[in-house]
């Protein structure tokens, strides 16, 4: 048809010229024309037929290729019902004829069916085989698509055999290096409490142990001093380690050769770091969290997570106080490049927070520096303490301040001290954390895996009974004749009297030491008593409370504390979980108390039984008998929730 248009305008310019002409290349193209015409007509219902022909051939050939293709192909439909298989497919699954592919595959449910955006992809398995499923929606056109039913959709699928490539994906992870390091907490003073001719074979029988544990596991053990040892094991040995938690902490403490003190041992192990020297930072970073939380115990640090294994046991005491004279040099050399000090506890501060503020203000104005102390909120046991120094002419009428304030004073030449709390979250002010050049932490419970970073001096020891204890030893060291004023003192004292229950709990040498201290420079015991008696409503509050008390598996106090009417509702919450610790069969006390929108928890033990990792589990921590958490959930929840972790910890052998 293109041709006799060209042919005619051919003819037409052939007119201009010769006429005759013309019209002898008229009758050819007519006569073209003519023939062209009938052989369309003509050959268009063969070449039609060729075509069909050749599409029938084609799909045939098609149909082969799919079905003997080595790549296993199905087809289904949205509702999961199997419709085709090509041969390798038929050969993975054998003879069974399965309708359905959730009877084949049991990770495909119907919602994997759903997927949008045409394709989706999960993971199988089926006879020890690990395979990548793809599925993809068959494409049809429009029309189909409008006038079908999302359910008769078809889905084609497709089987990737990945055993082989997560087999040495899997193997790849394990052959991978893991450093650690395991230092012995209290050797010196074990051997101290040894004959000096049997000293000797004390560090031989704990090397021979460490020894004979790893090397099991391939592992290199190098001892870089008298008690602590470099280790190389490959990561497949975490999990067995992980499973046994360590059992070679028990075996340590077990080593007896007449020794008074049983040594414990803490172990930290780097994993997943991005190379191996990464892998020794983490174990680095390991062996400080597992010492700062009271030793004898591993931690693990797996990237961003960390894992926490034993840590059952009772800190041991240190006589020696060179670290604390140490810690009190680096504060002072510290606060005497600053200009202004702010001092922070935790958030709705107790005795023992205030008390140590106080102690590090005296601190502070004896090397002449500006000092406040963040406290939005007073607590009413704080308010008869803090009362002695608000409106009193020794002390600056900004003394204490709020969040505001303390935003509005941070600057490059302020430090920070935290006291009685190392967890970033729960201190008073955590805005100024991320804006202050120098930190300094001050406290006694064991630290979690949420620590505030970048602190320029931290001072964390589970063993000491409170932050009042340390910051009054730190005030012996750090200025000499430095003089205490009575109600500094009676804060102090209050603060250790607090924390230990009237020197019931937690108590060591140093603790009563510190308290000397204290009534040396003036503490009035009488008057430091006298502030703390009861509220005729916190006392029945208390009562009530006790009244309703729930004792769990025999040997655990669940008590509700209603905060209808009470100033301080959390601080009645934990008097009445030490209470409850006087009643007979009592192991553990634990108390809710629901208050500005949230509930706190004060957990409570005695003997050996660790509340901290109960709480811990539960987002909290603290001390080995006293601890808590803050929830936001309702009050059934946090029971249920407490319930649930005692079970499953009982099971685990954890408690």
């Amino acid at each position: 048809m293109i041709l006799i248009a060209f042919f005619a305008c051919m003819n037409a310019w052939i007119y201009t010229y010769d006429i005759k002409m013309g019209i002898a290349v008229s009758g050819f193209v007519v006569l073209y024309s003519i023939i062209a015409i009938i052989m369309y007509f003509y050959c268009n219902s063969k070449r039609i037929q060729d075509m069909v022909m050749f599409a029938a051939d084609f799909a045939q050939v098609q149909k082969q290729l799919i079905k003997y293709l080595e790549l296993p192909y199905g087809l289904m439909d949205r509702t999961g019902r199997i419709m085709w298989m090509n041969s390798e497919l038929e050969r993975i699954i054998g003879d069974n004829n399965f309708k359905y592919i959730f009877t084949l595959f049991h990770e495909v449910t119907e919602d994997t069916l759903r997927f949008d955006g045409g394709k989706n992809n999960i993971k199988v398995n089926y006879k020890d085989r690990n395979y990548r499923m793809d599925m993809d929606s068959l494409d049809f056109d429009e029309n189909f698509k409008q006038n079908s039913d999302e359910d008769n959709c078809i889905i084609a699928f497709y089987l990737f055999d990945e055993t082989e490539k997560m087999r040495l994906q899997k193997e790849n992870i394990e052959q991978k290096m893991v450093a650690g390091l395991i230092y012995l907490d209290n050797y010196d003073d074990a051997l101290e409490s040894v004959e000096d001719v049997r000293r000797s074979l004390l560090g031989a029988l704990i090397e021979r142990k460490i020894n004979k544990y790893f090397s099991s596991m391939n592992a290199v053990i190098k001892k870089v001093e008298k008690d602590k040892y470099f280790l190389v094991i490959q990561q497949k040995y975490v999990s067995q380690l992980q499973s046994n938690k360590f059992s070679i902490l028990d075996e340590i403490k077990s080593v007896s050769i007449g020794n008074e003190m049983a040594v414990t041992a803490s172990i930290g192990l780097g994993v997943n770091g991005e190379n191996y020297i990464q892998n020794c930072d983490y174990s680095r970073v390991a062996i400080d969290l597992a010492l700062g939380r009271g030793g004898d115990q591993a931690v693990i640090k797996d990237g961003d997570k960390i894992y926490f294994y034993g840590g059952k046991t009772k800190q041991v005491e240190k006589n020696t106080r060179v670290k604390a004279r140490v810690k009190a040099h680096a504060l002072r050399e510290l606060l005497e490049t600053k200009d202004n000090v702010i001092i922070m506890g935790h958030q709705l501060s107790d005795i023992d927070a205030f008390g140590a503020a106080i102690g590090i203000y005296r601190i502070c104005k004896t090397i002449n520096k500006r000092a406040y102390i963040v406290l939005n909120e007073v607590t009413t046991s704080v308010r008869p303490v803090m009362e002695r120094f608000v409106g009193n002419e020794e002390y600056e009428e900004d003394m204490f301040i709020k969040n505001s304030r303390a935003v509005e004073i941070i600057d490059d030449n302020t430090a920070v001290v935290v006291v009685d709390v190392n967890r970033p979250s729960y201190v008073e002010c955590p805005e100024i954390l991320g804006i202050a050049k120098a930190i300094v932490i001050l406290d006694h419970h064991r630290q979690s895996s949420e620590i505030i970073e970048n602190a320029s001096l931290s001072y964390i020891e589970p063993y000491a009974s409170s932050a009042s204890e340390m910051v009054a030893e730190i005030l012996q060291y750090i200025y000499d004749g430095i003089k205490l004023k009575q109600a500094e003192a009676d804060a102090l004292y209050g603060g250790i009297l607090i924390d230990t229950q009237n020197f019931t709990n937690g108590t060591g040498v140093r603790t009563f030491e510190a308290a000397a201290y204290l009534k040396k420079n003036g503490a009035n015991v009488t008057a430091v008593r006298r502030m703390f008696r009861d509220d005729m409503e916190d006392f029945k509050a208390r009562a009530d409370a006790i009244k309703n008390t729930e004792v769990y598996e025999n040997k655990y106090a669940i008590s509700v504390l209603s905060a209808e009417g009470l100033d301080s509702p959390t601080v009645v919450g934990a008097q009445t979980a030490n209470e409850l610790l006087n009643i007979k069969g009592i192991n553990a006390s634990f108390v809710m108390t629901e208050y500005n929108g949230k509930i706190y928890v004060s957990a409570r033990s005695i003997d050996d039984l660790n509340v901290q990792l109960i709480m811990e589990r539960m987002g909290g921590g603290g001390h080995m008998n006293t601890a808590g958490a803050q929830l936001d959930c309702t009050m059934e929840e946090a029971i249920g929730l407490l319930k649930r972790t005692i079970d499953e910890m009982i099971e685990s052998g954890d408690l």
